[in-house]
């Protein structure tokens, strides 16, 4: 004869189910770069900021800096193919890993 769970159990998993999912969706939220750069730029350089990176976050984490920077920057930020986002003052290069068969030079010839 086999057990068929009780409700009470299906209400219990389906609460542990949903604090899971929320649990999870908020460790997602609060890794996103808009919420977790601002609170962490420095104090204004005299002159201009320049924003140098690389990796798939980069160019999310240089669009939360001109977001939330008061004054002039710039920069260049190579990210992996499908992670560009479009940003005013810092230049974003899209390239693959760096590999003859993969294309990974194009991001060193695109401001040659």
């Amino acid at each position: 004869m086999i057990a068929m769970p009780s409700a009470q159990t299906t209400l219990h998993e389906q609460a542990a189910k949903e604090l899971l999912r929320r649990m999870f969706d908020a460790a997602i939220a609060s890794a996103q770069p808009a919420l977790c750069i601002p609170p962490h730029l420095p104090e204004a350089p005299r002159g201009r900021l320049i924003v140098v990176g690389a990796g798939k976050a980069s160019a999310a984490m240089a669009r939360a800096v001109e977001e939330n920077w008061q004054g002039p920057l710039s920069g260049l930020v190579v990210t992996r193919y499908g992670y560009a986002v479009p940003c005013k003052h810092i230049e974003i290069v899209e390239a693959a890993q760096s590999c003859p068969r993969c294309g990974g030079n194009a991001g060193r010839t695109a401001n040659a």
